[in-house]
């Protein structure tokens, strides 16, 4: 019996697999098409699915994001220093070398900063097998990385992606005591506030109406969470930052849609310090004052411009 003509044309001998920013067109020439097989967002013949197209448009927005960052540290000093917090499998930290610190040749070196040894692990062995030997993988803590002897006494960027809870100030005060010039925050999920605000609403800040804002437990939440990010970058200008907070466009699937940019520019402090004391008084949040703590303003820390 003859078999019919299912209408597939027969591959002709000889063709080759199409290069794989034609096949996804959101793949940039010249950027490793083996890194984004590991990262699993590629399938093995270069194709895209929904989910992992999804993925590389985030951190395709937070890399236009950081490109004029690094930029600029180049135009005051070679060998580029990043720490990328909460690194997990690294998608941020390889997808910046790729596309931008291995075409250097002065040092410059991404850290990535990660408690799960297997993931440090696995990610030191990509960076091997891929020839990026710009990359390190420190198996830390955000609060110990601080302290690490692994890690330079000055860093230029420090970024922080979805650091649950108390992580994103740790890596807030990890960038302060390394005098970062820059910082990109994403913030994740903040408890720590919205537990303050439910401990003390039934005090004498109790008779004032402002409790209402929080008086049921899902307005107790998101109004803590709200209030955390406001604490975050009062801190910030309280260190001479100037602070750009914007929504990370592509990030349809997650809620915490939060960018923190913050960039020094040895700026005033006393308003912002007066403005943060004020905010933590107002809502009876004075015990978190050692979290969101500022400089004393007779004092300046030494920056370089």
């Amino acid at each position: 019996m003859k078999r019919a003509d299912t209408g597939r044309a027969a591959k002709p001998v000889g063709t080759t697999i199409p290069a794989a920013h034609e096949l996804a067109p959101e793949i940039r020439p010249g950027q490793s098409i083996a890194l984004l097989q590991e990262l699993h967002i590629l399938t093995r013949d270069g194709k895209l699915n929904q989910d992992s197209r999804r993925k590389l448009k985030q951190v395709y927005h937070l890399v236009q994001f950081i490109e004029p960052l690094l930029k600029e540290i180049q135009q005051d000093h070679p060998a580029i220093s990043l720490v990328d917090h909460g690194a997990g499998k690294s998608y941020l930290g390889f997808i910046l070398y790729d596309l931008f610190f291995k075409g250097l040749d002065d040092g410059s070196r991404i850290y990535g900063i990660e408690t799960r040894e297997e993931l440090v692990q696995k990610s030191t062995e990509l960076a091997a097998r891929l020839g990026f030997p710009g990359m390190s993988f420190l198996p830390l803590s955000v609060a110990e990385s601080t302290t690490s002897k692994l890690l330079p006494e000055r860093i230029d960027i420090v970024t922080a992606l979805h650091a649950c809870n108390t992580a994103t100030d740790d890596a807030i005060d990890f960038a302060l005591k390394k005098k970062a010039k820059f910082m990109v925050l994403v913030p994740c999920c903040q408890a720590e506030v919205a537990t303050v605000l439910k401990k003390n609403k039934g005090k004498d800040l109790g008779k004032s109406a402002l409790t209402e804002i929080w008086r049921h437990p899902l307005h107790t939440r998101e109004f803590g969470s709200q209030v955390t990010n406001v604490l975050r970058c009062l801190q910030l200008e309280a260190h001479g930052y100037q602070v750009n907070v914007t929504e990370l466009v592509g990030w349809e699937h997650s809620m915490k849609n939060e960018l923190i940019i913050a960039s020094y520019k040895n700026l005033p402090r006393k308003r912002p310090s007066d403005r943060l004391q004020e905010v933590l008084v107002t809502l009876g949040l004075e015990e978190m004052g050692q979290r969101f703590y500022t400089e004393k303003l007779t004092e300046q820390a030494t920056f370089v411009k």
